[in-house]
């Protein structure tokens, strides 16, 4: 094997487990250190899958720095749910209970989009506030 395939595989499986080592709750949510427990975060116990997926080691290294500063866990003892039959009433409701503000969803602007996970929404909504 030459040296420029060496050293491109050598980078690229550093490049790996670096960042399989850093894709976990205490990177994403720094904030959420010291608690002592709740429920599981579905999105960060699945980034640290993703590592026990390509290599043990950074998976379980991910799972074990979590689990000891609690950033795995939902903060304020919330559980993440996805409501079953969301519909722009019900949708309404709880945005007028949050911010005492209603959409009107015969505006031009309003735009109803289906996405089937809450990083794909959390990826729109940081689209659409960059545009705005």
């Amino acid at each position: 094997m030459s040296t420029f395939k060496q050293k491109s595989l050598a980078l690229l499986l550093a490049g790996v487990l670096s960042s399989q080592l850093a894709g976990c709750g205490t990177v994403f949510y720094p904030e959420r250190k010291g608690q002592q427990s709740g429920s599981i975060d579905p999105v960060v116990a699945i980034a640290n899958g993703v590592g026990l997926l390509f290599f043990i080691l950074p998976g379980v290294i991910a799972f074990a720095v979590d689990f000891n500063n609690g950033a795995i866990y939902l903060p304020g003892g919330k559980r993440a749910e996805l409501a079953p039959n969301v519909t722009p009433d019900s949708l309404n409701e709880h945005l007028y209970a949050s911010t005492g503000q209603r959409v009107n969803w015969q505006q031009d602007a309003v735009q109803v989009e289906t996405l089937s996970s809450l990083s794909l929404a959390q990826q729109r909504l940081l689209q659409l506030d960059n545009q705005g």
